[in-house]
């Protein structure tokens, strides 16, 4: 149990838990997460919004009113903007990725869920999502939120993450394992 309480140490931890607190005692999580969500995926989708929060060239001012501009535009709820501003105002926006990583993980254990990561070599159609989603379940008892990524360094099989454990399958793993059994004979 204590690696699941873990992510909530250090800075990302303390903001990520105060806004989690914030958004149960509002009745605002599910909208909360979908606009963290939604703001993810547009750090992920723009090199210059990753270096406008993470470069020090930019100033208090310069950060408040960009990240106010993007909730605005965005839509996002006075509980999402405040806590951006307040993330900028106190110069933490090198943590906000993890800020937002650790109030996923903490909206995904308060439904229940356990989440999981997939990397294979090739791409999973839905099926086989489903499939490798429903056999994790069956495996830890509980929901899952399934991320699946591609890494095609893997040559082939899989490799699953959950929490801290990792089942490797993968080809590259079998094949480095032969190589230093080879050595050793």
């Amino acid at each position: 149990m204590s690696g699941d309480l873990a992510p909530t140490t250090g800075v990302a931890g303390r903001y990520a838990s105060a806004l989690f607190a914030l958004a149960k005692e509002t009745s605002a999580l599910e909208a909360i997460e979908a606009e963290l969500k939604a703001f993810n995926a547009s750090i992920a989708a723009s090199a210059d919004l990753r270096d406008f929060l993470k470069s020090p060239v930019y100033g208090r001012d310069e950060q408040v009113g960009g990240l106010t501009a993007l909730a605005e535009k965005a839509g996002f709820g006075a509980l999402t903007t405040n806590f951006l501003k307040l993330v900028a105002t106190n110069r933490r926006l090198f943590a906000l990725e993890g800020m937002i990583d650790v109030f996923m993980k903490l909206a995904a254990a308060h439904r229940g869920e356990v989440t999981a990561q997939a990397i294979s070599a090739a791409a999973m159609n839905n099926e086989q999502v489903k499939s490798l989603r429903l056999e994790i379940e069956r495996q830890v008892g509980k929901a899952v939120n399934l991320e699946t990524r591609v890494d095609p360094d893997l040559l082939g099989g899989l490799v699953v993450k959950i929490g801290s454990q990792m089942i490797d399958s993968s080809l590259r793993t079998k094949l480095n394992r032969l190589r230093t059994v080879m050595k050793e004979a």
